[in-house]
């Protein structure tokens, strides 16, 4: 029976690896060290300088359900450690052949226990500094059928190390290390959220990664998230943290989809290590056996908060990067092929060009300094590139895109100083729906009209369309408040109205910029670049494309091989 409940908690070493270390963190560990072995497969060591255990607990540590983290049913429902259910050591004793260590602080000396296939030995004294150890040796030894079906060495250790950069990347002021069969892999002293994230997830991330954070009244965010030019091919570099547990969940991971939405590509993910800190007893993380999931009292408050943090850190201008965005100047939407503003004086571009000569050992000239972030307008390349020079070097600017942003953000702010607008129909719309849509309909139905909606239910398994969103009447009615409906049941609010108006805002905004082939005067390019650095999210396009890229002298000199 144990065996059983064990393939459960303990399916794989890199599981046992997670349970063993999350001890640790609980117990006050401001150092941990792994050692693995064949995977962790052959033998798996734990090494910490945390509180340690009596030695009248030694016994309850190896039984199943005996914890020392939670006393009443209230300090389940606000579990604030990792672990709480007391089933990982009794579940790895269960399947392997398990010695725990550990003494605690003023003891003459330590004590130790073992645990083979659920077989407790007596306590017995031990010899070690300080902390807890627990020695794992041939994992699985007496279930072959789940050894048989363990990956390859390389493999299992694989998803360690991933456990490990989990574990570790959630504590950045506590010191770990690793080792593979003799061999350290890994050494990891106390450091900052921006020094480990290099260390783990790679330098480029840390390097360019901006800062994240919000707190309301129930919560608070922080973290680093990728900028809209760092995207992945996969989800391998996403990491959300719940009171400091690895956690993958589908409202929070949602809200970031959409936080992202505006500036990057359908086809790529963006990267990001952030931390939810909110009130144990506002989140559910007893609903899965490996606690990786979480179930949040109010996922509606929960993904509006996480999409306007994120959304926040991803808007700042260009000339203000990574500091709250600045106001757009008043004036009107940018409309089809409008003429671009023309705001600088001609005698700050003369005195910038003519201060830009430098000498031998290119010490920039002191009005440089002062230029703006994209500086000033050289030419037009065919039509289609602006050349600008800055303090840094070259920027290379594609108009179209650029100003497509520009006109895009400019849209999307005249629709958003207002509700949407509903249009009602002249002959409503029946709609055969399921009795959790019917329920949610007439819930939310005050937020309906918020969204151009005017629903009502007509029987307990049928509703009626009387009124849609006007700048979305023309697309499927019955469809559109079908996912309408569905994501305000799934996430508690819902930005499908909001996504497929943005679609349609960015392909007005596409055929309203600037098109290519079009001859730009060197004024209409300055204020193009000047109306970049004071547009949100400028650095890319509403399809996730960079509008502009920098080219230091540096760069410029290494390609012509300038002093080798």
């Amino acid at each position: 029976m144990n065996q059983i409940a064990a393939g459960e908690v303990v399916d794989r070493p890199a599981a046992a690896l997670k349970e063993l270390m999350e001890n640790s963190l609980d117990a006050g560990a401001q150092s941990v060290a792994v050692e693995l072995v064949e995977g962790g497969v052959r033998r798996m060591r734990v090494v910490d300088d945390g509180a340690g255990i009596e030695r009248d607990d030694l016994p309850l540590a190896l039984a199943r359900f005996a914890t020392s983290k939670i006393a009443t049913l209230e300090d389940l429902e606000r579990a604030g450690t990792l672990g709480f259910r007391g089933e990982a050591l009794a579940s790895i004793g269960a399947v392997a052949r398990l010695a725990l260590s550990s003494r605690r602080a003023g003891e003459r000396h330590a004590w130790r226990i073992a645990c083979e296939a659920g077989q407790v030995s007596a306590v017995e004294p031990a010899a070690l500094a300080s902390g807890t150890t627990v020695d794992v040796e041939d994992l699985y030894f007496n279930t072959p059928a789940r050894r048989k079906f363990l990956k390859s060495e390389s493999t299992e250790y694989a998803r360690c190390d991933e456990a490990f950069t989990r574990i570790a990347l959630s504590r950045p002021g506590v010191a770990f290390s690793l080792s593979h069969n003799g061999r350290r892999t890994m050494h990891l002293a106390p450091e900052s959220l921006r020094a480990r994230a290099a260390r783990l997830v790679g330098e480029d991330f840390a390097k360019d990664a901006v800062e994240a954070s919000g707190e309301s009244s129930r919560a608070r965010l922080t973290g680093l998230v990728a900028p809209p030019g760092f995207t992945r091919a996969n989800r391998d570099a996403q990491f959300l943290f719940v009171n400091g547990r690895f956690v993958r969940d589908k409202v929070v991971a949602h809200a970031l989809r959409e936080a992202y939405a505006d500036v990057m590509h359908h086809d790529r993910h963006p990267a990001y290590v952030l931390f939810l800190e909110m009130d144990p007893a506002l989140v559910d993380v007893n609903v899965h056996p490996a606690k990786s999931e979480v179930r949040f009292r109010d996922s509606s408050a929960i993904h509006q908060f996480a999409f306007h943090a994120v959304s926040r850190a991803l808007s700042g201008t260009i000339e203000n990067r990574g500091q709250p965005p600045v106001s757009r100047p008043p004036g009107p939407v940018p409309g089809f092929q409008q003429a671009l503003e023309v705001a600088q004086p001609a005698q700050r571009y003369e005195a910038f060009f003519s201060s830009a000569i430098v000498d031998e050992r290119r010490e920039a000239p002191a009005v440089a300094a002062e230029a703006p972030t994209l500086g000033f307008a050289l030419a037009q390349l065919h039509g289609v590139y602006v050349l600008a020079q800055n303090a840094a070097g070259l920027v290379l600017v594609d108009m179209h895109a650029a100003h497509e942003r520009i006109v895009y953000e400019g849209l999307k702010d005249a629709l958003d100083s207002s509700t949407l607008p509903s249009q009602p129909l002249l002959v409503p719309i029946p709609m055969t729906a399921a009795a959790e849509e019917v329920e949610q309909a007439v819930q939310g139905g005050e937020a309906l009209q918020q969204l151009g909606f005017d629903v009502a239910a007509s029987g307990p398994r049928s509703l009626v369309i009387r009124a849609v969103p006007a700048m979305l009447a023309d697309l499927d009615a019955q469809g559109l408040l079908r996912s309408v409906l569905g994501e305000m049941r799934e996430f508690g609010a819902s930005r499908v109205l909001i996504e497929r108006r943005n679609e349609l805002v960015s392909t007005m905004a596409c055929h309203a910029a600037v098109r290519a082939n079009r001859s730009l005067t060197i004024p209409e390019m300055n204020a193009l670049l000047r109306r970049m650095e004071q547009t949100e999210r400028a650095g890319s396009c509403n399809h996730g494309r960079p509008t502009w890229v920098q080219f230091g002298m540096a760069d410029l000199d290494r390609l012509f091989m300038r002093g080798r």
